[in-house]
């Protein structure tokens, strides 16, 4: 029925793939493996040492230093190709600090559909990982955040222009200022490249305002798709 929200079990449930984003021969399974309930990517990501670099101490590892995207934010999905029923989870990631922002494909895991069948050469040029993320980027930006950067200026979709340092200054109130969830998607990405382990607090001091009013502008942003979904027990 149309407008039902979707269960976490159902892989579009987050927005971040759907079945047309696919191209003819594939199709989006509606549930993860195995019939989960829920969104299975943390586990997997742990089960693949993936997040490891989350036990480092800090001394160790600054993020402050990388210009890489975090790699706690990515999701996998369960697709199938009609013809030889093989079986792919591909992970997805936004990449929040590209510009403009970006859906890329970070991991690949194949399964022949029937176990101990080999892996050929054909069936790995079968999935044409470009065109899915091309579709995805298309779906999810062209219409909600189109940033670029023009003479080291970033230009929002009212075609208002912002340098990187305007971003520690407040933002202003959302009824009156264009804009307003791009910014607020661009200051917690500005501080969460920067290593900020909180930074829905120090937005919430940025702009004067209480730490739940800070929170709800995260959340209004991630809703709009302009920052990517948080994650249980994570501060920000």
């Amino acid at each position: 029925m149309p407008g039902t929200p979707r269960r976490p079990a159902d892989q579009s449930h987050d927005d971040l793939l759907h079945q047309d984003d696919l191209p003819e021969g594939w199709y989006l399974h509606v549930g993860f493996p195995g019939d989960r309930a829920e969104d299975p990517s943390l586990e997997i990501d742990e089960l693949l040492g993936y997040n490891r670099w989350l036990m480092m101490e800090h001394e160790q590892y600054r993020v402050a230093e990388s210009d890489q995207n975090e790699t706690i934010d990515g999701r996998w999905r369960y697709i199938v190709h009609t013809a030889t029923r093989t079986r792919v989870m591909i992970r997805l990631q936004r990449q929040t600090f590209a510009v403009p922002e970006e859906v890329r494909i970070t991991g690949v895991i194949y399964l022949p559909w029937r176990a101990g069948d080999p892996i050929t050469s054909q069936l790995l040029r079968e999935l044409p990982t470009a065109r899915i993320e091309a579709t995805i980027n298309k779906r999810l930006f062209a219409m909600k955040r189109t940033e670029t950067i023009t003479g080291g200026k970033i230009v929002l979709p009212s075609g208002h222009k912002v340098s990187e340092r305007d971003l520690l200054n407040p933002l202003g109130e959302p009824k009156k200022t264009p804009d307003f969830y791009e910014l607020v998607a661009l200051q917690h990405g500005h501080l969460s490249r920067k290593g900020d382990k909180n930074p829905s607090a120090t937005m919430a001091e940025i702009n004067g305002v209480a730490l739940s009013t800070a929170q709800g502008w995260i959340t209004k942003a991630r809703e709009r798709g302009l920052l990517p979904p948080g994650r249980r027990g994570r501060a920000g």
